[in-house]
């Protein structure tokens, strides 16, 4: 590839782009910066803009990603070759294995496990069932966790308990699509390549993750109903029938996403490649 502007925007074409990308992001983003100038947190809205580093402004910007935006030069994109090389492997590994769908959110319950209710992660708000009926839960099932990143929070008495054991450097061995952080770390893998991707996808991936981190919440053992989200009951049949097909909907939202990624990394790949060969 000769140059990353040959197939540049018209300035309108990019202003329009740009200012419809803002108002999309702008429901999500406008609340949590009202609710951080206030002093005020929500255990379900913030996680994106806490837990993930990308900044509000940076999620707020448009771009089309290499090959149309001037700025995203052939020598970036060959200096992020070893990211993007680790994130074709994952996200392609991922994508290969077959989906399971026994977990049923039992993560968050893991993360909580023989703790007091003011020792929780959200502690401003209660344990449904009280830290005992908690307990229970996690102890009366398999716990099969195969994403690091949450088992990684489990509390020291629950991770015996976990039939797998993922760690931070063999995630495509464990990674699967139907793992409800797998899903919300799409959103991650995307904003880690951006700009060289375009914002349309991140800001795609973004908001699968916001609508799982809701179901991902409701499917825990905290007690959100003041905030208008209904438990998922996942200690019971109906509660599990209920996790599933959540989960199997946001599998097959995120196979697309997940296909798209890999796609722009082996993209990008040939970019690297041609530079440094």
């Amino acid at each position: 590839m000769e140059s990353s502007t040959v197939d540049a925007l018209p300035q309108e074409a990019w202003a329009a782009a740009a200012a419809a990308h803002e108002e999309r992001i702008d429901r999500y983003v406008a609340p949590h910066l009202a609710r951080r100038a206030a002093g005020l947190q929500h255990p379900v809205f913030d996680f994106l803009f806490t837990y993930y580093s990308f900044r509000p402004a940076q999620l707020r910007r448009w771009t089309p990603g290499f090959g149309v935006d001037p700025d995203v030069t052939p020598e970036h994109v060959a200096s992020q070759r070893p990211l993007v090389e680790a994130l074709h492997r994952l996200l392609s590994a991922t994508a290969r294995r077959a989906g399971s769908f026994g977990c049923f959110g039992l993560h968050e319950w893991a993360m909580v496990y023989r703790l007091s209710g003011d020792e929780t992660r959200h502690a401003a708000w209660p344990l449904r069932l009280g830290p005992a009926g908690t307990d229970a839960v996690v102890e009366g099932h398999r716990i099969a966790c195969s994403h690091f990143d949450a088992y990684r929070f489990f509390t020291t008495p629950a991770r015996p308990l976990n039939t797998l054991s993922p760690g931070r450097d063999d995630r495509s061995s464990y990674e699967q699509p139907a793992c409800l952080h797998a899903g919300m770390d799409l959103y991650k893998h995307a904003f880690r390549l951006w700009p060289m991707v375009s914002s349309d996808l991140v800001a795609d991936c973004f908001e699968l993750a916001w609508d799982i981190r809701v179901v991902d919440m409701r499917a825990a053992p905290y007690d959100l109903a003041d905030l208008g989200l209904d438990p998922i009951r996942i200690e019971t049949p109906d509660g599990k029938q209920e996790y599933v097909a959540a989960q199997r909907a946001f599998a097959e939202r995120g196979a697309p996403l997940r296909a798209r990624l890999v796609e722009e990394c082996a993209r990008l790949l040939e970019v690297a490649t041609s530079l440094t060969t």
